[in-house]
This record gives structure tokens, sequence and C-alpha cells, in this order.
């Protein structure tokens, strides 16, 4: 369903602070990453795809950001994973005390189980861990989408995030975009998370020169901080329906059971009739519902 929400439900924020804090649009669209060789495709990488233009969707009330919170549920039994790769622009010296802020198993299971996904990545992250940024923007399977670079809040109050200036709130996410470019990932989506999932009619107002389109979810799940893998894995299963967008986390600092659930909701989600898309796809399904004017 694509919504315009102004308040964003306690819990579906709280878990997205915990995990690292933790049409067409109506502005310009970010510059087109570089085009470097393409790299040798690790193991379980999907083969290359024909390149395409990932949907969009068209501006809300007075050309607000629009905002994307699941697909239909008319297009099948589609469910998106998102996982959020956090890191805050000040968790640079707690990276180097050997703090991880990233979770390559969980690349490696993902690619094994041969699931399509999107991370959702802080530009931080991409300039702690570039060889990682890269080879997962240039795997086919996935594709890399904008979590701002810094990790602060886009409204306050956000659960303790430091607050970015309005003026700030644009720079901060072209930023992000510059540093997928430099570290030389291609598949880069005009798609942006709000840190703790927190935003109101002035952030997205200040994002339309941005081109990007706003996402949020449906189905949260449970991962930030938690030992319990199953109790994971049981949240998520018992939240999916056709259409939805799941939030995950890829931090093993702040969610270090997701690659256990992912091995446990993969194949029982399959089980189902299930099948994995990345969030361009779902977005996709809902651009081409017959009611789809109705979601917005």
């Amino acid at each position: 369903m694509i919504t315009f929400v102004r308040n964003v439900s306690l819990a579906a924020a709280l878990c997205a602070v915990l995990a690292g804090c933790g049409g067409t649009s109506g502005g310009a669209r970010p510059a087109a990453p570089e085009r470097p060789a393409a790299p040798e495709r690790p193991a379980g990488a999907a083969a290359p795809s024909p390149t395409r233009t990932p949907p969009a969707m068209a501006p809300g009330p007075g050309g607000l950001t629009p905002v994307f919170a699941r697909g239909p549920a008319t297009a099948g039994k589609t469910v998106a994973l998102t996982f959020d790769a956090d890191m805050t622009a000040d968790q640079g010296p707690r990276a180097a005390r050997g703090e991880r802020f990233d979770n390559p198993a969980l690349i490696d299971t993902l690619r094994r189980l041969k699931v399509d996904a999107t991370v959702f990545m802080t530009g931080r992250w991409a300039e702690e861990y570039p060889g990682q940024a890269r080879a997962i923007g240039n795997d086919p399977r996935f594709e890399i989408a904008n979590h701002s670079y810094s990790h602060h809040a886009f409204k306050a109050p956000c659960y303790g995030l430091p607050t970015l200036a309005r003026p700030d709130m644009a720079a901060d996410v072209r930023r992000a975009f510059d540093a997928f470019r430099t570290a030389g990932a291609r598949n880069v989506v005009p798609y942006f998370r709000f840190p703790g999932g927190c935003y109101d009619d002035e952030a997205l107002r200040a994002l339309t020169t941005t081109g990007v389109t706003a996402v949020q979810w449906d189905v949260v799940g449970g991962d930030a901080f938690a030992t319990d893998a199953d109790a994971v894995a049981e949240q998520v299963l018992a939240g999916v329906t056709p259409g939805s967008l799941v939030v995950l986390h890829c931090t093993r600092s702040a969610a270090p059971v997701t690659e256990r659930a992912i091995r446990r909701i993969v194949p029982e989600l399959r089980e189902r009739g299930y099948r994995f898309v990345k969030v361009s796809e779902l977005m996709a399904t809902a651009g081409r519902d017959p009611r789809a004017d109705d979601l917005r």
C-alpha cells in the first residue's frame, strides 16, 4: 500500500532506532553511479540482468516526497525483505576498536538461498566497508537504497537521535549517494528510508529535490538486539501477507541473530508459496495494480 503517513507507528520506529541509532518523482533524480568494470560474480550471485530504470512513485499532495509502505495484495504472494545497514557518522572510533556494523554471513546466506533483497545503506557504512558495498551493489540479486549518510533524525524527537537541520537534509541524502558511487556500487535505486522511521511533512518537503521515494514497511522483524533467532523468525512469519515489506538489519553488533532467522524465514515462506522480490519489483507491481490510484 502506498500511503502518506504523518506519524510512524511506535513499534516500527523504535525497532529501526534500536538497530543503528539502529509515476515519477517531482524532484531531480540522484546522478547515476559510475559504471566501473564488472567484477567477478560472487558465488551464489544471480546472473546479470538487463539494466532498467527503477520505478518511483508520483509526488504526494503539494509535491511532497512520496511514501511507499507495502505492495498491493492483488499482486500475488510476493514479499520484499529489506535490511538496514546502519552506521552513524560518529561511530568510526567504535569500528576502529573492532565493533562490526557489517554482516557478510547474512549476505552470503541470501546468495546461497537465492533471495533477492534490498539493502538500505548509510553512506557512512559504505565508507567503512567499501568492498562489501561494491560487492552488494554489483550483484544483480541485490539493490542498494539510501538510509541517509549520517543516520541522524529527520524529525524531532526521534528516540535520542541527533537531529539534522531542515536545510541539511537533502545534502545528507545526496552525500550517501556519493558514498555509494565512490565505493563503485552500481545497483543503486532512488529510494530512501528515514533513520528511526521518523518523519513528517517538513522532512518530506525537504527531500523533494532529491527525487527519492521514501520507503517504510508493514512488517517489523524485531531483530534489533534480539538474542532469539526463532522469535525473530516467528514475528516475521506471523506478519507477512501478500505484498508485505519487511524491515530487518544488516549489522552484526546490533542484530546478531538475523542470519539465523533468515535460514528459517526463507524456506517457510517459500513453502507457503511466497516469492522474494526487491523493493523496486514490489513497487512496480503497485504501479500495475488497477487500484493503484486508490493506494496513494
